[in-house]
């Protein structure tokens, strides 16, 4: 979760200010300083609400969320992004909100900010298809917002050859392949909850809840770094993250994305031997 001030969308706004941040939008090119900000291990890295709202002023002008988090993969209820949404809209503050990772949440939780577009126009939310789908090559997102002459402006500057007609019809089909979502989905969810289950039997890891299709693991053994589990890993032509170079992950961590039955039982034996 990072948030940036300098522009912003407030209605008050000349409207040469508002084609300015639409053309951001549209390039796709923002530039913030990159944080967690409130994010703290003890709360197992969930965002909290109340602090952030109280961090908020006005002149931030937008606030860019990844929903679930990477590289957390904690994630924000639609309940606690409808208290933010109210609070920046109080502030003038519009929202950007990347669900690049909501098709992969457990069944049962409600997350996506998909059911409040009707009713606040200060956010946008926007996926793809490059995780849940492995199509990254196809350059395929969309984007959904109540805000009609924020659409039109972010319209008027989005390149005229942004998507080209294999990837239109790539992307519908995509969407509407039921069978591959459900088996996709389905397969995620079980052999996450399984992982995590082994995980957190082993005194020599900490696990954090999962939202999206990898985990964060926290190494607890003393003398062991992050560098050593990925060097394992790689040993067993297992790739995973080592978390080193995030910024606000003190301590020695790793994140590995939920692969096959397979090659998931290989890497609990990485993990086993430490």
């Amino acid at each position: 979760m990072v948030f940036h001030g300098g522009i912003s969308l407030k209605r008050t706004l000349s409207l040469k200010k508002k084609k300015q941040i639409a053309a951001a939008l549209a390039a796709a090119v923002f530039v913030c300083g990159g944080c967690t900000g409130n994010l703290k291990e003890e709360q197992d890295f969930r965002l909290d609400i109340s602090d952030l709202t109280d961090t908020l002023k006005s002149d931030i002008d937008l606030l860019i969320i990844c929903n679930p988090n990477n590289p957390t993969s904690s994630a924000i209820s639609t309940a606690d992004m409808k208290k933010l949404l109210t609070v920046c809209r109080s502030l003038g503050i519009f929202v950007m909100i990347d669900e690049t990772y909501i098709e992969f949440a457990p069944e049962g939780t409600s997350l996506s900010a998909v059911s409040l577009v009707p009713e606040f126009d200060n956010f946008m939310v926007i996926r793809g298809v490059s995780k849940f789908f492995a199509a990254p090559g196809l350059r395929f997102g969309y984007g959904l917002t109540s805000n009609q002459a924020f659409l039109q402006t972010l319209l008027t500057h989005q390149n005229p050859w942004s998507l080209n007609s294999i990837g239109a019809y790539a992307g519908e089909r995509m969407l509407k392949d039921t069978d591959y979502i459900q088996k996709t989905w389905s397969l995620i969810d079980s052999e996450r909850t399984r992982m995590c289950t082994e995980l957190s039997g082993l005194d020599t890891v900490k696990i954090y809840p999962a939202y999206a299709n990898f985990v964060l693991v926290k190494i607890l053994k003393e003398g062991l770094t992050s560098f050593d589990v990925f060097e394992k890993a790689i040993h067993q032509n297992l790739m995973i993250r080592d978390c080193s170079s995030f910024e606000s992950l003190n301590g020695e961590y790793v994140r590995f994305c939920i692969m096959n039955p397979e090659d998931n039982d290989r890497l609990l034996d990485v993990f086993r031997s430490l």
